[in-house]
């Protein structure tokens, strides 16, 4: 089991970066041989939401999303979905998940996930700063005399 959340997890941090972040952190001795068992595609997925999070479900919109699927020569695969059109991103996060699968893909964690993982933290903290600021607190004064 602890080998499926470390995957979830890596998919996850690979599905929020950018093509820029990603980029930045990709070892340029890493070119490993591949096949494409699935050739990026790009398609419409359904956005749903709950109002406050827990109320009912409601449709939010539709977005584009891109898969790809990738074979390496040892036979692991690797998966991808990404939010967007790049097709050369749906592929490196593929192959990037295929290499991870592998036991000795600790410098690859380090390098490439972990700052990616952390950039995502940092984002994420901005983000409820700048909500935080902006955030109202409502309340209501009661007179003595009611």
């Amino acid at each position: 089991m602890e080998a499926h959340k470390a995957r979830q997890h890596w998919l996850s941090v690979l599905a929020h970066s950018s093509p820029q972040q990603l980029l930045a952190h990709w070892p340029s001795t890493l070119q490993p041989q591949y096949q494409l068992l699935r050739a990026p595609e790009t398609g419409l997925t359904r956005l749903q939401a709950r109002m406050g999070g827990t109320g009912r479900r409601f449709i939010l919109g539709d977005t584009t999303v891109t898969r790809a699927v990738v074979q390496l020569e040892n036979g692991t695969c690797g998966y991808s979905y990404i939010i967007g059109r790049d097709k050369a991103h749906a592929e490196r996060c593929a192959l990037l998940d295929a290499l991870l699968q592998d036991d000795s893909a600790q410098t690859l964690h380090q390098q490439i996930i972990a700052p990616l993982a952390a950039a995502r933290q940092e984002q994420l903290l901005l983000r409820s700063r700048e909500v935080a600021s902006s955030r109202v607190d409502f309340f209501t004064l009661v007179r003595g005399d009611n």
